[in-house]
């Protein structure tokens, strides 16, 4: 269903010529039919000769009216531009136009109303040189009377054409309808009204209302007045909500598909027209039907910052305009560059900023922003209105730049490197401090930086092979114990004796794990095939054998036989049974 804003100025006949195309009555309040002017929206709908059924919203044209009026075109694609005969192009038909144009309105038709009053031919030419220099350019124009019908089905045939060359929606987009009304139906309760401009509702689907992100459940749908399972885009649609009082929503809220938008209060744009430096410094955000109040930070020669007083839920590409209300006048329209912007706090960091966003195009571009950002979560990078770069490396959820890791993983070697020659005896550097140094955001990042030579054992990043690094005195005193154990395999060396050859906790540690020594229990070395040797020899003994009958065996003491039958235990080779003796598990024998 196209759906298709009027604009033009106060009292031209936008309602009138509804009326007469749809045979509604678009008026719906009491004192706009008694003062004869628009006040609010108004909705309305009409089949075409083509075929296809066209809803109206129809916008106030007075100028104390103009947020309403930009309300109902916001979230439109399409505007019926409507100029009386007998008055020609007016100020109110000027900032309708202006914004058209700052939303970057591209499809129209000219309606030239009241042609029975006054020859319309010079209001037309002045209309359509008003309109050919706006984002509409040049446009069909009917000439016609709604109160004699003359011209009307010119007209309707005209909107056909208009409607054919609409561009198609998308239907699996995310959801994000503006509010325009918001009222409560007895028995039914709270009931909100939109133009669905992308993605397709349902019943029972789950919502979000932004700002805020509270959730609501969709009870029912109307369309054109009927009760509907679905609606898709585009479409004028009633949306009966579970979750939500009338009060928690209204005019300006959105409805949202849930975790798929990002909410955000500071965006940078690109305006057209520039310049920046002429806006005010205080402004109104106006985008879909609502209205936020904004503080302009100029960047460039047509970028600028702009930070709103609440969240909006805004993508990469979107349009909208700023206005002025003092001064009543549009002085620019927006393109949304980026929603998650960086803070600018170092000297030099607005003019590298507005560098950065000369170069950037208003269409979203996944690969360009993660170029920009080195590092994203995908989810936010999608919410941002940007597409997911095919063939990105990612890992838990987050997309990594190539370039960026091909950068970080040279660090990362560096890094590694230093700290294996200043701390040979460390098994590598900590995971987590090595996301630290590569200014990964996730630990599981440090795992895509990890081609040889670097490797990661136990939680440590080290270099592949720089565990045998250990230094010479170290390396002598393992040699020694060694020798020891050479004439005594279980003689292990007593505390005191390691500390006289300085062998420390963490000199055992390096010995350990190079493969130089065999770590039995705490304070337990034994030569590296040690326990190989203490199972051929147990095997030996009749079965089962006592702890005594064992350490008389390999010849040593308690000390010693106690924790390695303990190991050999946890290992599956033997087990102690009630009576305290041990035995060989019938695998092993």
């Amino acid at each position: 269903m196209p759906v298709i804003a009027t604009a033009g100025h106060v009292d031209h006949g936008k309602s009138t010529l509804v009326r007469a195309l749809t045979g509604m009555e678009p008026d719906r309040w009491a004192e706009e039919r008694r003062r004869g002017m628009t006040i609010d929206l108004g909705f309305a709908w009409t089949t075409l000769p083509t075929g296809p059924t066209v809803a109206f919203v129809d916008v106030p044209g007075h100028e104390r009216f103009v947020p309403n009026m930009l309300a109902g075109v916001g979230p439109v694609p399409a505007v019926l531009f409507v100029v009386a005969a007998d008055e020609g192009w007016m100020p109110q038909s000027q900032e309708h136009l202006e914004a058209l144009h700052a939303l970057n309105v591209q499809h129209g038709l000219l309606a030239v109303t009241r042609s029975d009053l006054m020859d319309p031919e010079p209001a037309r030419e002045e209309a359509l040189e008003h309109l050919a220099g706006s984002s509409l350019g040049p446009i069909p124009a009917v000439c016609v009377c709604a109160v004699t019908g003359a011209g009307l089905e010119d007209l309707r045939a005209a909107l056909g054409s208009l409607v054919a060359g609409l561009p198609a929606p998308d239907l699996d987009a995310d959801v994000r309808l503006w509010v325009d009304r918001a009222f409560t139906i007895h028995g039914a309760g709270t009931v909100v009204t939109g133009t669905l401009t992308g993605g397709t509702l349902h019943v029972g689907d789950e919502l979000e209302v932004g700002p805020g992100g509270r959730r609501v459940r969709v009870r029912g749908l109307q369309s054109l007045g009927l009760p509907v399972k679905s609606v898709p885009p585009v479409a004028r649609v009633a949306v009966n909500l579970r979750g939500v009082s009338r009060e928690a929503v209204c005019r300006g809220a959105a409805l949202l598909t849930p975790r798929a938008w990002l909410a955000t209060c500071t965006l940078d744009v690109r305006l057209s027209p520039g310049p920046a430096t002429g806006l005010p410094r205080h402004v109104l955000l106006h985008v879909g039907t609502t209205a936020v109040a904004a503080r302009v930070r100029p960047l460039g020669a047509d970028t600028a910052r702009l930070s709103l007083a609440q969240p909006l839920p805004l993508r990469i590409g979107d349009r909208a305009l700023l206005r002025d209300p003092g001064a009543r006048r549009i002085p620019a329209g927006i393109t949304v560059l980026d929603v998650a912007p960086p803070v600018l706090r170092r000297r030099g960091a607005a003019a590298a900023r507005a560098t950065e966003l000369s170069t950037m195009e208003d269409i979203p571009d996944g690969a360009a922003e993660l170029r920009r950002r080195g590092v994203v979560r995908r989810d936010t990078l999608i919410a941002m209105g940007a597409p997911e770069p095919p063939g990105a490396p990612q890992a838990g959820g987050w997309l990594v730049d190539p370039t960026v890791l091909a950068q970080r993983a040279a660090r990362l070697t560096d890094a590694i490197t230093a700290h294996t020659t200043a701390h040979p005896l460390e098994p590598g550097m900590p995971l987590e401090t090595a996301r630290q140094i590569t200014e990964m955001p996730d630990t599981r990042l440090v795992e895509l930086l990890l081609a040889p030579p670097l490797t990661l054992t136990n939680g440590r990043v080290h270099l592949t092979g720089a565990a045998t690094r250990i230094p010479n005195t170290v390396r002598d005193a393992i040699a020694e114990i060694r020798a020891e154990l050479a004439q005594r395999p279980f003689a292990a060396p007593e505390a005191h004796r390691l500390a006289e050859l300085g062998l420390g906790p963490q000199q055992l540690a390096a010995a350990v794990r190079t493969g130089q020594l065999l770590k039995i229990a705490d304070g337990i070395y034994l030569a590296p095939g040690a326990d190989k040797v203490a199972i051929k020899r147990l095997h030996d003994l009749p079965s089962p054998f006592t702890l005594s009958q064992a350490r008389q065996a390999l010849n040593t003491t308690r000390r010693v036989a106690l924790p390695l039958m303990k190991l050999l235990a946890h290992r599956g080779i033997t087990h102690q049974l009630p009576n305290g003796t041990h035995e060989f598990r019938s695998a092993q024998v």
